[in-house]
């Protein structure tokens, strides 16, 4: 069922889109994330259970006065500050443990590097679709989505989207051998350039960073 979209929704969505025409780097091209392995990736990630945070409740106190803070100026609405975070930090950490008991490999992405995305791709806006497709907070592309029959799910979401998103970038950071600006260049489909790769780092290190 198709359900119309809300018009702020709609006046978000036309706002994204002059915001990532103007930045070129956080536009994901139309190559990005359709890599065969993907699928499984993301079939996986749809069958999981919701992620549990109560897991080193020491660290997700700290990491959530860190990073409200920084997060308020994007994201006025407190709600959907505190989603954001929560599910960038379950996700992450999800992904991680994940990787570590199927496949016995580290795979090193911190919830920082992840809200660095996000702050790239889509500004926290969650109504963002780019001019290549790529849709929500971490811009996922509906490739593999639509074709296991969840890509209505990826608009205006938080949790399935950050999920989906965190699933791509572990699985391109696993065929990297943890080499984030490789990883990240997939993730956006640029493989071989280094703007986009060099735009998550720098935010990263400048806004996001502990």
């Amino acid at each position: 069922m198709n359900v119309p979209w809300p018009h702020h929704a709609l006046a978000r969505i036309a706002s994204t889109l002059g915001v990532l025409a103007v930045l070129g780097g956080s536009v994901v091209h139309a190559q990005g994330q359709s890599d065969p392995g993907l699928g499984n990736v993301i079939e996986t990630a749809i069958g999981s259970a919701s992620c549990d945070a109560s897991d080193n409740r020491f660290d997700t106190e700290v990491y959530y006065k860190l990073q409200e803070p920084r997060l308020k100026p994007l994201v006025r609405d407190a709600q959907e500050r505190h989603e954001i975070l929560h599910q960038v930090w379950c996700e992450s950490h999800r992904v991680v443990k994940r990787y570590k008991e199927t496949e016995h490999v580290t795979l090193n992405l911190p919830p920082e590097l992840v809200l660095a995305v996000i702050d790239v791709e889509s500004r926290f806006n969650r109504y963002a679709v780019s001019p290549a497709g790529a849709v929500g907070l971490m811009q996922v592309m509906p490739y593999w989505p639509r074709r296991l029959g969840v890509n209505n799910r990826l608009f205006g979401s938080i949790d399935f989207n950050i999920r989906l998103g965190c699933e791509i970038l572990a699985f391109y950071l696993h065929l990297e051998g943890n080499n984030h600006q490789r990883a990240l260049a997939r993730y956006n489909g640029s493989i071989g350039r280094h703007d986009y790769s060099d735009m998550v780092l720098s935010r990263l290190a400048n806004r996001w960073a502990s």
